[in-house]
């Protein structure tokens, strides 16, 4: 699965993940939404949560920004929107927030969701901290990875918001 960028710019370009993952030609950094291609469009704002069942895509599709212009920029990007379930940031900025990942890190959720590992930990070898956002999220995303839908994924995550 190719991993793309719509590149907002407006962050501090020493913390950008996405901009490392190119660096290293592990994603691809779009300026306009025409320019980037559908695929699964990881969209925090999504009214459908990312499932194993969204695994007949060829890209996948984030958007780089601040998360305060998120909602706004976002979601004009072609494909389908998604979710990410509960999960929690390893990345020195929001290090154990809730749903507050960098563009790496939802990537690799994504990926891991989708039963692409490797990949993820291919992406996450970039970053010192990479490993640990596998091992914070080890149990989630091994349960994410076993539901069929979008609906279980949902159930799953209930589980972890009681908690």
């Amino acid at each position: 699965m190719e991993c793309h960028v719509r590149y907002e710019g407006d962050d501090d370009p020493d913390k950008c993940s996405a901009r490392k993952l190119a660096r290293f030609d592990l994603a691809e950094l779009h300026r306009s939404a025409n320019a980037t291609p559908s695929g699964v469009v990881l969209n925090p704002f999504a009214e459908q949560a990312l499932s194993p069942a969204d695994d007949q895509h060829s890209n996948l599709v984030a958007l780089d920004c601040s998360w305060e212009t998120a909602q706004a920029e976002a979601f004009d990007l072609r494909g389908d929107h998604r979710a990410l379930p509960f999960l929690v940031a390893a990345n020195p900025v929001n290090y154990g927030q809730p749903f507050q990942l960098n563009t790496v890190e939802a990537f690799a959720g994504a990926l891991c969701i989708l039963g692409d590992r490797e990949h993820a930990e291919q992406l996450l070898s970039k970053f010192r901290w990479g490993h640990t956002f596998l091992e914070l999220n080890e149990e989630p995303l091994r349960r994410y990875r076993e539901c069929t839908d979008s609906a279980d994924v949902v159930a799953v995550q209930s589980e972890y918001l009681e908690q």
